[in-house]
């Protein structure tokens, strides 16, 4: 439990921590780390939603067979 206090970040880290990022990187280069952040949040969602839609896709691929197969079955048992 302890270990997880030492990582909690309160008000005063997070405010130190962005003043070293001030510090590192200047007033000028802050906007276009955070596009490049954006960018590649944006990239990530596009391709998270790519993956889903072709797994959902593949589901319902199965499902058709499935249902086919059961139909199949059921007119030869007639």
């Amino acid at each position: 439990m302890d270990l997880i206090l030492l990582f909690s970040l309160g008000g005063y880290e997070i405010i130190l921590a962005l003043f070293v990022v001030l510090l590192l990187f200047g007033g000028k280069k802050i906007p276009e780390l955070m596009r490049g952040l954006g960018k590649g949040i944006r990239e990530f969602n596009s391709a998270r939603a790519t993956i889903e839609s072709e797994l959902k896709e593949g589901m319902r691929e199965i499902d058709k067979k499935e249902a086919e197969q059961k139909k199949t079955e059921e007119k030869k048992e007639e």
